[in-house]
């Protein structure tokens, strides 16, 4: 008889688990607020995008704001591909900002921190992230 127990004991155990509440993992949501986006011809093929914005978590959302803006400029202007230079970023009083240097060119340029603009566009637009 004890056998025929176990399987019942141990289903029970199992639904009295399922009856514990479940608390949902807390996660800030993001939400960035795009203040503004300058955007300063250097050179040819060398350009300098100037970003603000509110809400960022880190530097990296500002810089990815930057890139976005690299990717959008170098379609417009009839290229293919950037390359970053760098890029400085502030935060005073919540407003983020972002200094940021790329080379554009038609043809995938040398270097590891190259860009296709038009996947970094795409990428851009399903995060919500605008562009120039």
């Amino acid at each position: 008889m004890a056998v025929g127990l176990r399987p019942a004991l141990v289903c029970g155990a199992m639904a009295l688990g399922a009856c514990t509440p479940q608390t949902p993992p807390t996660q800030d949501t993001f939400r960035p607020v795009y203040v503004g986006l300058e955007t300063r011809k250097l050179d040819n093929d060398l350009v300098n995008f100037l970003v603000e914005m509110k809400g960022a978590r880190t530097g990296a959302d500002v810089a990815e704001y930057a890139k976005c803006a690299a990717a959008q400029y170098a379609l417009i202007r009839g290229f293919g591909f950037a390359r970053h230079v760098r890029t400085s970023v502030d935060n005073k009083g919540g407003i983020w900002s972002g200094d940021a240097v790329y080379t554009v060119s038609p043809a995938l340029p040398q270097g590891v921190r190259t860009i296709d603009a038009e996947v970094v566009v795409e990428n851009c637009r399903d995060q919500g992230i605008p562009t120039v």
